[in-house]
């Protein structure tokens, strides 16, 4: 992450990766938030359960507060379209664009249920990655890099692949540490 007015000290750090394969989806998020040169933080937990009895995982990069509106807008998207995935995020990406207040928050999310997967970001984007991989933050290019590898990897779990390429991105990535969270739905 950039400095920026929004973000005026510096703050960095998250990794997260998100996996589907045939076994399942699994999310991880690395535990760390750094100020400067500085750990501040070694277990934030950045991946959670949201929706209606836990049924999509979200993972967040960016400035924290802003995630968490975010995930409460979300939440608030499926509750009003419970089971639909892709329009909650569509619609919280029209929000996200075209809302005043909304639009300066910094911050991107991963999002997956059962069946799909999206990155969702202030552009309105809302993607669906082509090999069921996702991965942002400051150590996301490496996780994803590795995820892919692994994903070559006959008999690996998507949790499996999630934990392995989260540690190969801490063993790159100074922003990003082992003390990992991993949520799944099989």
């Amino acid at each position: 992450m950039q400095n920026t007015s929004h973000d005026p000290v510096g703050w960095h750090g998250t990794t997260i990766l998100c996996v589907r394969t045939a076994s399942g989806v699994a999310m991880a998020g690395d535990g760390q938030v750094s100020l400067g040169q500085t750990v501040v933080k070694g277990n934030a937990r950045k991946v959670r359960r949201i929706g209606a009895g836990g049924a999509v995982l979200a993972g967040f990069a960016g400035a924290t507060a802003d995630a968490f509106t975010l995930l409460e807008r979300l939440e608030a998207k499926l509750e009003r379209f419970p089971n639909q995935l892709e329009r909650a995020c569509v619609e919280l990406a029209k929000d996200w664009r075209t809302d005043r207040y909304l639009r300066r928050l910094e911050a991107m999310m991963a999002v997956a249920d059962r069946d799909r997967s999206f990155t969702l970001t202030g552009n309105g984007d809302v993607l669906e990655p082509e090999d069921g991989v996702i991965a942002i933050g400051s150590g996301g290019n490496y996780a994803l890099a590795a995820a892919r590898a692994l994903l070559t990897v006959d008999g690996l779990s998507s949790e499996e692949i999630a934990r392995r390429a989260m540690r190969i991105a801490g063993d790159i990535c100074v922003y990003t540490n082992y003390n990992v969270i991993v949520e799944t739905i099989v």
